[in-house]
């Protein structure tokens, strides 16, 4: 079975910096699209950013110029480089993996990230 293990969350100051990564193992196949969504209590879950197999990214607007999405294909993990941190930016992230040709793709544990007022 597809596994994704999340890593880097904890609490920041306001300005502070994290860096989250997901490495994803098992028969998973060709990689297509990695991305990071974030879910605060009671708000529904939220693009953060992607990253293509070819590289292409993009950001929610209130994360550009902050944030950072990157991945290593071949070790089929994607991290997320958060600078310049706001308390709006707690939440729960979730990294997600979508394999060639599967619509929904496979989901990490989430990691708490939690920005001090």
């Amino acid at each position: 079975q597809v596994q994704l293990v999340e890593s880097g969350g904890g609490l920041v100051q306001p300005g502070g910096s994290l860096r989250l990564s997901c490495a994803a193992s098992g028969s998973i196949g060709s990689i297509n699209v990695m991305g990071w969504h974030r879910q605060a209590p009671g708000k529904q879950r939220e693009l953060v950013a992607g990253i293509t197999s070819g590289g292409s990214t993009s950001y929610a607007d209130s994360v550009k110029g902050r944030f950072t999405i990157s991945r290593d294909n071949a070790k089929n993990t994607v991290y997320l480089q958060m600078n310049s941190l706001k308390p709006e930016d707690t939440a729960v992230y979730y990294c997600n993996v979508i394999p060639v040709g599967i619509r929904n793709g496979y989901w990490g544990q989430g990691t708490q990230v939690t920005v001090s007022s």
